[in-house]
């Protein structure tokens, strides 16, 4: 009998795949469905910072900061009165979605800011979340700002969640620091549960006809896996906190590589919009399917076998292997 189990935050999931945050959890029968579909967790869409301070009648000070402040120009945000759920109804869906599955649920805070919002994660806490996620989704657009004034904004924001509360706490990151190991670290230090790799910052694009900018989402591939596994593979073993890997998880060889590079958890979305919620009992059947051939008897067997601590080469994730995958291509 193969055993799919791993561990996560605290919890005891039945099998790795973890369905991120997403428009897709906003309907309990969605959840409903992940949760039949074998989904180890899953991860309810984001509550803004945005739409916590339009609450409190701050956003108009908020604003007058300058878009720069934000993660995603207010220009592309949608109505904050009619966009997602606001605060209380956040509340009460948690408590609703919690009555409906028997897997763990982890609500979705994104901000990037200190202030009085942060104190909105104990509310969600009290309302029956498993754990929290908080998504920082930052661009340090003031030219004024120096590398270490934006580790430290990251830091002092991840504090005030985490003395909120007491429940698990996962931090969502990019991956635009110059130094990930130390920052890591330092986030560790803050006292987060959990380290989620890596968002994705969303590109705007040039409308040359009409000379706008226009915003462009596109879903992830595959090959956005590359760098998620990099740096779980370097980080494994190096930081306490458990390790997921989110961007790029669209098959089972994808959850494989993600189990083998170090992580606890493989999370997906955009392949749940291409293909359907029920997409996931396929890949958990080409998981065991691929795990009995292979002669694996757990997914625990399998977490870190291919990180930087367990391959024979550990140089291939570092820059030697750069020069050397460079001189293999001959014209």
């Amino acid at each position: 009998m193969i055993d799919l189990s791993t561990s996560y935050l605290g919890f005891t999931l039945k099998n790795p795949l973890v369905v991120s945050a997403s428009p897709l959890s906003e309907k309990i029968e969605n959840l409903k469905l992940m949760q039949e579909k074998g989904a180890g967790a899953i991860v309810l869409h984001s509550l803004f910072e945005e739409q916590l301070t339009l609450e409190s009648l701050e956003l108009d000070r908020s604003l007058n900061r300058g878009t720069e402040s934000y993660a995603e120009s207010i220009t592309y945000f949608p109505d904050l009165n009619h966009y997602n759920l606001g605060p209380e109804l956040y509340l009460e869906y948690i408590q609703k979605a919690k009555k409906a599955l028997n897997i763990p649920l982890i609500a979705s805070l994104n901000g990037t800011t200190e202030g009085s919002w942060v104190k909105f994660a104990k509310q969600i806490e009290d309302a029956g979340a498993d754990a929290l996620e908080l998504n920082v989704y930052y661009l340090p657009t003031h030219f004024e700002n120096t590398g270490d004034m934006v580790e430290k904004n990251y830091i002092d924001l991840i504090k005030s969640v985490r003395s909120n509360t007491r429940f698990p706490l996962a931090v969502k990151i990019g991956p635009y620091f110059s130094s990930m190991g130390n920052m890591a670290k330092k986030i560790e230090s803050a006292g987060v549960n959990g380290l989620v790799l890596f968002n994705r910052f969303y590109q705007p694009d040039f409308d040359i006809e009409k000379l706008e900018v226009v915003p462009n989402l596109n879903f992830s591939r595959s090959e956005s896996l590359r760098l998620r596994l990099r740096w779980v593979a370097i980080l494994y073993n190096h930081i306490k906190a458990d390790l997921a890997i989110t961007g790029g998880i669209h098959s089972h060889v994808d959850v494989l590589k993600a189990m083998m590079s170090g992580a606890k958890v493989a999370m997906m979305t955009s392949v749940l919009f291409e293909k359907g919620i029920p997409y996931l009992e396929s890949i958990l059947n080409d998981l065991v399917a691929w795990m009995e051939e292979h002669e694996y008897q757990s997914i625990q067997q399998m977490q870190g076998s291919m990180s930087q601590k367990s391959v024979k080469d550990p140089e291939r994730f570092e820059r030697a292997n750069y020069v050397r995958v460079l001189s293999s291509y001959l014209l």
